[in-house]
């Protein structure tokens, strides 16, 4: 079993740690894992995008050319990514900042407002959070218990009180997608 993922908003809006932050869940759970980030030229405000690759088996490529599953959080990100979810798959899209124009039929689209959503807790920053949490159903391979680990290893001893905060960002977004 596998999940390909592909990850994708301007820098700053956490498209590299919710990358990381799959790698480590799919680490912890004793995975085969492939994380491979990608900058714009601009780095902060430019575009960025990554890829995982989590598996029960050994991953031959880490290139995806077609995703299982994705997050846009931008407007450039959703027009560049769309074309790449295979048909059956699934796509989060920030529909605080994206506008939604596709004809796909074949795909799942889950539409949160998820600035809106991280809003709601104090910090629009962690709309990425948000995202990831409507995204988790649709993976086979990660659970919320492992994202949970993941992040107390990656920002638990670092900033303790943002580890809540990620986990309520989280929380939310699996309710928003299981509603």
């Amino acid at each position: 079993m596998m999940d390909k993922v592909l990850l994708a908003g301007f820098g700053g809006q956490g498209v590299m740690f919710i990358g990381k932050v799959l790698a480590y869940a799919g680490m912890l759970s004793d995975l085969e894992v492939c994380w491979i980030p990608s900058y714009g030229p601009e780095m902060r405000g430019g575009t960025a995008n990554c890829s995982v690759i989590t598996a029960d088996t050994e991953i031959n490529s880490p290139v995806i050319d077609v995703a299982d599953v994705g997050i846009v959080l931008n407007q450039p990100s959703y027009d560049k990514f769309l074309p790449r979810i295979k048909p059956g798959g699934t796509l989060v899209v920030n529909s605080s900042i994206v506008q939604l124009a596709s004809k796909r039929e074949d795909i799942d689209i889950i539409a949160l407002p998820a600035t809106d959503l991280a809003n709601e807790l104090g910090n629009p920053g962690l709309a990425n959070m948000v995202c990831l949490g409507a995204l988790l159903p649709k993976l086979k391979l990660t659970s919320l218990a492992s994202v949970e680990k993941a992040i107390d290893a990656v920002v638990g001893k670092k900033k303790p009180e943002m580890y809540e905060l990620n986990l309520a960002a989280i929380r939310k977004g699996l309710e928003f997608a299981k509603a």
